[in-house]
């Protein structure tokens, strides 16, 4: 299996999957036990009793790896319930809220989704484009319309609010506040 096959997941067989979860799994108990900078692909294909060129069959780097464990998590989120009386604002907020609070509890993980989804590599680059078409169209969702001067805004919003997060200067505690706060701003309270 090639390094760009294994960033489409979804034409793994049900025996690939299998050990591609089981190396996500084993990635993100890496993480908690030695952050990102201990993590090696290596140490994770042993946490998840595979071969080390099994995993890296499945990950060109433990960049890439890391990117897909935020991934996964991003793409079982099920859709916001949105309540088309609330403002756009409030919506925009949900959806935000949402998506910030899949690693808010896990400041190991954070950091290393932060660090590993800026990496100049052109499978991470494939997730970045994955996650901000996810992101995009739960925004445009959220908002009722796909203006792309608002929705733009928003995204320069929130990956800032994640950057600022998960490089330690933002609290997760506060995410939600300043994301709500910057949907007030660029979309208005009405």
């Amino acid at each position: 299996m090639s390094n760009a096959l294994a960033s489409t997941i979804d034409e793994l067989s049900p025996r690939q999957r299998q050990t591609f979860d089981a190396l996500l799994d084993a990635a993100e108990d890496e993480i908690r036990s030695v952050g990102f900078n201990g993590l090696t692909v290596r140490n994770v294909a042993a946490r998840a009793e595979v071969a080390p060129a099994t995993a890296y069959n499945y990950f060109g780097s433990k960049e890439h790896l890391v990117g897909e464990v935020f991934w996964r998590r991003l793409s079982h989120l099920p859709p916001t319930k949105l309540d088309r009386r609330h403002t756009p604002a409030k919506r925009i907020t949900a959806v935000l809220g949402e998506i910030s609070m899949l690693i808010a509890d896990e400041p190991e993980l954070s950091a290393a989704c932060t660090t590993a989804l800026l990496a100049d590599d052109q499978l991470v680059k494939s997730l970045r484009e994955r996650i901000g078409a996810e992101v995009h169209g739960r925004l445009v969702d959220a908002l009722g319309v796909d203006d792309p001067v608002v929705v733009g805004a928003l995204e320069l919003a929130y990956s800032g609010a994640l950057l600022l997060s998960g490089t330690g200067h933002l609290s997760y505690d506060l995410l939600g506040e300043r994301l709500a706060d910057a949907a007030e701003l660029i979309v208005g309270t009405d």
